[in-house]
């Protein structure tokens, strides 16, 4: 059984998190205060200046540069937030948890999941009505998401297109994967964001609820390269 990592990201100090597993790492991101035990993003190579847009993408910039190389090929790494974290299961329903009988549904590293999947996805949101490219638009009343795919290499151009005129949604950027292939899609992802986070500058999108529109373009594109897998399965989250 490979081993299991999954690094918790959040920008303030929550008490809940330090109860967690051990294969479970608080992150702190941005400019808190937090505990000496836990990882922080500040202390080696980071963009956690960048935070306030790009959210949880600092820490994956910060995984990729300075935890990826302590892990061997084979081994899954994964990411949660300070209110979003990962279940043992797969549910229909929406569950209401108690705190301790939170702790005995956490994600398991021996879950037979990781023998037979490349990637774990969270539960989806399926819209009945819209697309997400509609969505998006509708959520962020910008219409950017044609000029902002231009940014990307050519090969995925088009399938990214026609992946926003669907209607499933993985939501926050959230997966576990094989260390391999989150390095792949750090390798991906911020020479595109970089290229987004300059254009909302330019265009004075970044305001209000919008400040943090780089990350949630990351998000539709993210969707889109989790579907790729054949070999990928879904776990439900509490939130």
């Amino acid at each position: 059984m490979p081993n299991l990592k999954i690094y918790c990201s959040t920008i303030k100090y929550y008490k809940i998190l330090d109860k967690f597993p051990s294969y479970i790492t608080p992150v702190g991101l941005g400019s808190g205060i937090f505990p000496s035990n836990w990882e922080i993003e500040k202390a080696e190579s980071n963009i956690s200046h960048l935070n306030k847009h790009y959210a949880q993408l600092t820490m994956y910039y910060w995984i990729w540069k300075n935890r990826l190389r302590e892990l061997n090929t084979n081994d899954f790494i994964g990411n949660c937030e300070h209110r979003l974290f990962w279940l043992n299961d797969f549910y229909k329903k929406k569950q209401k948890f108690s705190l301790g009988n939170l702790y005995n549904k956490l994600l398991k590293p021996k879950n037979n999941i990781f023998k037979v999947n490349e990637i774990i996805l969270p539960q989806p949101i399926i819209f009945k009505k819209k697309t997400l490219f509609e969505d998006f638009e509708e959520v962020h009343k910008k219409n950017i998401l044609q000029d902002i795919i231009t940014f990307l290499p050519k090969e995925y151009q088009v399938p990214f297109r026609q992946h926003l005129q669907e209607n499933v949604l993985y939501i926050g950027n959230m997966f576990i994967t094989k260390k391999k292939y989150f390095e792949e899609y750090c390798e991906l992802i911020f020479p595109w964001v970089d290229k987004c986070y300059k254009y909302c500058m330019d265009q004075n999108l970044c305001n209000g609820y919008n400040i943090r529109l780089p990350v949630f373009i990351a998000e539709r594109f993210s969707s889109f390269w989790m579907t790729k897998f054949k070999n990928k399965t879904t776990l439900s989250y509490a939130r």
